[in-house]
């Protein structure tokens, strides 16, 4: 069974039909279907559950003047109205954080899913303390203030080489990150759902004694194409 699902249960909305499966499976559906979205390196920061939802993209930069300004992606977390929100910041510096604690509790307040950041976070602990999720390359304790601000929001933003649209999809778990374009969500979650009975067949067929090596052939993957 996977993720997220119940016994007698269909998933009917597009996130719940995204959340029934898992990163390696929405990969899976990106590669047939030739289309990129699929990451690497970034991965739970804490023991957090997995993410699906849509993207609020936020880009960041190094800050190059001593002007007081509005700390990095508090005018977005402010900004939410919705319950599907994921906040995807780019821009990140090396060593330095784009994410903490503070943002964590305001981010829980408005019922963001969860933070996915191309770069590091600090006051860890204090994410997990509200359980609030944040993937990302790793942690510091060196802080964004007076370092880095945010240059724009609901732009495309280039997330671990992968270009990210606002509202584009997201699925994050402990395999790492795949973002979805909105464009194409409907024939991914088709062939990740076919992927995913293909697969839960070959396990069971390991299961009761067929050759794994039979089980495994290009030809049996490629099957996965056929409706």
């Amino acid at each position: 069974m996977k993720p997220n699902s119940t016994p007698n249960s269909t998933p009917t909305t597009t996130l719940e039909r995204l959340a029934s499966l898992d990163s390696n499976t929405v990969s899976d559906a990106l590669d047939f279907l030739e289309l990129p979205g699929a990451t690497f390196g970034l991965r739970p920061l804490w023991d957090c559950p997995k993410i699906v939802g849509r993207a609020s993209t936020i880009q960041l930069g190094p800050k190059t003047d001593a002007a007081p300004t509005v700390h990095l992606i508090t005018p977005v977390v402010d900004a939410i109205r919705t319950d599907d929100r994921v906040l995807v910041i780019g821009g990140g510096l090396p060593g330095i954080s784009c994410w903490g604690d503070i943002l964590a509790n305001a981010a829980v307040a408005k019922r963001i899913r969860g933070s996915i950041i191309d770069g590091v976070s600090r006051d860890i602990e204090g994410s997990e303390a509200v359980g609030y999720p944040v993937f990302g390359r790793g942690v510091t304790m060196i802080s964004a203030r007076n370092r880095v601000v945010q240059i724009a929001s609901g732009t495309p933003v280039e997330i671990a080489g992968v270009t990210v649209h606002e509202d584009d999809y997201v699925i994050a778990d402990r395999c790492g990150t795949v973002f979805v374009p909105a464009a194409h969500i409907d024939a991914v979650l088709d062939l990740g759902e076919r992927i995913a009975r293909r697969q839960d067949g070959m396990v069971a067929a390991v299961r009761a004694g067929r050759s794994v090596a039979d089980v495994m052939h290009d030809k049996e993957f490629e099957a996965i194409r056929a409706r």
